[in-house]
């Protein structure tokens, strides 16, 4: 048998024309790479006998192949005695047996006459058929041992399913992208996607999942690449020892995350009627942790954080005893003042058309005693019972009269001394005269004046005054009017 790695028949049959000995020979120069026609069998298999055991020229004769070749074995052997070598023929011999000598009887038929002549060629055209043939082959050997050094043996998991599979991608980029493997930015790939890969090599693909985590009390959403609610809080280093959660560590955690709400265990004091309790508590709210310190709460009771607030660890809470009625008071409303100008009273008069009323405003106040202290009471609610009613002034623009037509002589100092001592305000004990010239009310209006005599400027008064002597004289003033001559 032949050492080649591609098995081959030691004795060669002869080809059925159209392939016989007068048919040319075709070599690895002429015949495509393929199927030999008349066989069906690869080229590179059909020559591989002559690869593998080449025609070498016997040493000390012709330079033709001798008896122990390969062709002088496919030959038959009469009587057991070995075939003549290319020694024994004549060199007039051919094909058809007419040369001078002629091989021994039982040398073989046609094909052994074929394989004579082929034996009889020289050893430097055998060489020049072979070695295309040769160079064939070893390229196919060639092209074979890098086409196996390129394939690789690879483990893969993909979120913890393991496979084993052969690939021919360079690196872990490649490997992902003919698995039809997809990854994100919240995916982990180990190695990193740019890693050359060799046969052995374990490529482990986790995906990211989301987790909207509320840990004591902050809320936001993180990315873990963990199957399991215990695994994510190990990936994200939460304490989990003690602490409350709201779903089991054993929980699966989809490719579309969950909602995880975690309290871990927090120390909190608690000070109330004078003593101070230090609890360890996943406590959700303050009220929660004050109920488990074994703390009742009472009417108007409640603690100096807000009880629906989240209990941190350290935290101290006071709880504030609270006792105290409410009170109603009653305030008054200032009322605005609202001057218009009125151009049929002299300069400086003003007169009063619409007296102001003040409003009215009923508060409540809160009176509370905080763990036995009284607090600063505070308003509770306001409402208006009465609103203010604006005052309205009338204020004079007409010029005053700078002359009295022949009074202006007389002493009006010394009769407004008499009569009010000098004080334009000046309003007798009965109320019914008033200011500096002690006018009555009818007096003063038939004089042309507004209002009441004691509200108008001293110049008008005075205006007034002369008015009412240039008419009647002295007899409005029966017990001063003397003085206006003296």
């Amino acid at each position: 048998m032949s050492k080649s790695q591609y098995e081959t028949s030691e004795t060669y049959e002869p080809y059925p024309p159209p392939y016989g000995p007068d048919a040319s020979v075709h070599t690895a120069e002429t015949l495509p790479y393929g199927l030999y026609q008349d066989t069906y069998r690869p080229a590179y298999e059909a020559q591989a006998y002559l690869v593998t055991e080449p025609v070498l020229p016997r040493q000390g004769g012709s330079g033709v192949p001798g008896a122990g070749s390969a062709l002088d074995r496919s030959a038959p052997v009469r009587g057991g005695g070995a075939a003549p070598g290319h020694g024994d023929l004549d060199p007039g011999w051919d094909e058809e047996g007419a040369g001078d000598t002629a091989w021994p009887a039982g040398a073989g038929g046609r094909s052994a006459r074929r394989r004579r002549a082929r034996c009889a060629e020289r050893p430097e055209s055998a060489m020049r058929r072979l070695l295309p043939q040769a160079l064939v082959v070893a390229f196919l050997a060639g092209g074979t041992t890098a086409f196996v050094a390129k394939d690789k043996a690879v483990e893969l998991t993909v979120d913890g399913k393991q496979r084993t599979l052969h690939t021919f991608a360079d690196d872990v980029r490649e490997l992902l992208a003919e698995e039809g493997v997809h990854v994100g930015a919240h995916d982990m790939i180990a190695p990193a996607p740019a890693t050359a890969l060799a046969s052995g090599d374990t490529v482990a693909v986790r995906y990211g999942r989301p987790v909207r985590l509320t840990l004591d009390g902050r809320q936001r959403e993180v990315w873990t690449t963990a199957h399991t609610v215990a695994g994510a809080l190990d990936e994200l280093g939460v304490r989990a020892e003690g602490a409350y959660l709201s779903t089991s560590r054993s929980q699966p955690i989809g490719r579309t995350g969950l909602a995880l709400d975690v309290r871990t265990e927090r120390a909190v004091t608690i000070m109330a009627d004078g003593r101070t309790r230090t609890i360890r508590t996943n406590a959700a709210t303050v009220r929660e942790a004050v109920e488990e310190a074994g703390i009742g709460l009472q009417g108007q009771d409640t603690t100096s954080v807000p009880l629906d607030s989240f209990p941190r660890d350290g935290q101290t809470v006071t709880v504030l005893r609270i006792s105290g009625a409410r009170e109603v008071r009653e305030e008054q409303i200032p009322f605005e003042t609202e001057r218009t100008e009125d151009p049929s009273l002299l300069q400086g008069t003003e007169v009063v058309a619409q007296v102001g009323v003040p409003g009215l405003r009923r508060d409540t106040y809160l009176l509370r005693i905080v763990n036995g202290v009284r607090e600063k009471p505070r308003r509770e609610k306001s409402e208006v019972v009465r609103k203010p009613r604006r005052q309205v002034v009338k204020v004079g623009t007409k010029a005053r009269p700078t002359s009295g037509a022949g009074a202006d002589h007389l002493n009006w100092h010394g009769l407004a001394a008499c009569e009010s001592g000098g004080r334009p305000h000046a309003v007798d004990p009965s109320g019914t005269f008033g200011g500096l010239y002690q006018f009555d009310s009818r007096t003063w209006h038939s004089l042309g004046g507004s209002g009441r005599p004691q509200d108008a400027p001293a110049e008008e008064q005075t205006f007034r005054a002369k008015k009412l002597y240039m008419s009647r004289g002295t007899t409005p003033w029966p017990a001063c009017g003397s003085r206006l001559r003296g």
